[in-house]
């Protein structure tokens, strides 16, 4: 099976479609994760994921669980197709005699990681305005008037933004690079996230294999997805923080702003403590575990087996 040439465009697409299926499913906890993360002392509203999904559901109703998932949605797909064929067709060129040691899969990771920060740093940049738009409109109307939240632009913020809108501000004020806000941020996360995942991944979904040469069974797969990508998650967790924190554009006059990754780590170190930086990391478990299982099912379902034998 390690030989078998699969098209390019039936891994992006059916890459694409487990993308899509992932995130339909856990959408609603990334957006707890993202409020959980950007909660600094003294502006706190959630407690726990469950306690954010239900005053959400409360205050927004029950689509607002979904708010920025039509960002999502309609970037994943290239993001998913993008990360999941660069690192096969990696692992394809790094591999000798259908096999690979693992530093090569980790290279092969780090390649696929730095590929998908493209189409994710925008999607990134634009589902965060959407999904924390809830939060900030909920302490706004906590606080009354005694607190203005305005945007970098200085303009006050008088309802929730759609994608479009943000997108024209962004291109209309900084240009291009006003969508690529946090890159650098984004890096430092997906591709270690990469290096982690699909190497672990490889090798777990190698035990459940039927013999030497036989495809691993479907629920395998899925269960080796869950447990590389809820793994990696929490391990790269503290640069998830520091990424949605510097992409979110909107705050309270009562929240840092940040300069930079730096300037980021010092202000959450010295305002809010190490732990800080593990907030919202279980639900990035609870929401990357499942995604990356789904994902990793529909992938094989859809193209085939395509994990190399390592050595």
């Amino acid at each position: 099976m390690a030989d078998k040439q699969i098209s390019l465009p039936a891994k992006l697409i059916n890459g694409g479609i487990a993308g899509l299926i992932g995130v339909t499913c856990v959408f609603p906890i990334d957006l707890a994760k993202t409020r959980l993360q950007n909660q600094q002392n003294g502006s706190r509203l959630y407690t726990s994921m469950s306690d954010c999904l239900i005053k959400t559901i409360r205050s927004e109703g029950y689509f607002g669980m979904y708010r920025g998932a039509a960002v999502n949605l309609t970037l994943v797909t290239p993001e998913k197709a993008i990360k999941l064929a660069a690192n096969d067709f990696f692992r394809h060129h790094f591999s000798k005699d259908g096999k690979i040691t693992l530093f090569k899969e980790m290279l092969a990771g780090c390649g696929a990681g730095t590929c998908q920060v493209i189409v994710t740093t925008p999607m990134e940049m634009l589902k965060i305005q959407l999904q924390d738009a809830g939060r900030i409109g909920k302490r706004r109307s906590n606080l009354a008037n005694t607190a203005l939240f305005v945007t970098l632009s200085g303009t006050v913020e008088t309802k929730s933004p759609t994608a479009m809108q943000i997108t024209r501000q962004l291109l209309r004020e900084k240009g291009i690079a006003g969508l690529y806000k946090g890159l650098g941020a984004t890096l430092l996360r997906d591709v270690p996230f990469s290096i982690i995942y699909f190497p672990l991944f490889a090798n777990l979904n190698n035990f459940g294999k039927r013999g030497a040469e036989g495809p691993a069974p479907f629920y395998v797969s899925f269960i080796s997805g869950c447990v590389a990508g809820s793994t990696a998650a929490v391990a790269v967790n503290p640069v998830d923080v520091i990424k949605t924190r510097l992409q979110s554009l909107t705050r309270g006059n009562t929240e840092d702003t940040y300069a930079g990754v730096t300037d980021c780590i010092r202000k959450i170190m010295r305002n809010e403590g190490p732990s800080a930086f593990l907030k919202g990391a279980y639900c990035r478990a609870l929401v990357i575990a499942p995604l990356f299982g789904i994902a990793q099912v529909v992938y094989f379902l859809g193209v085939g087996e395509f994990i190399l034998t390592p050595v």
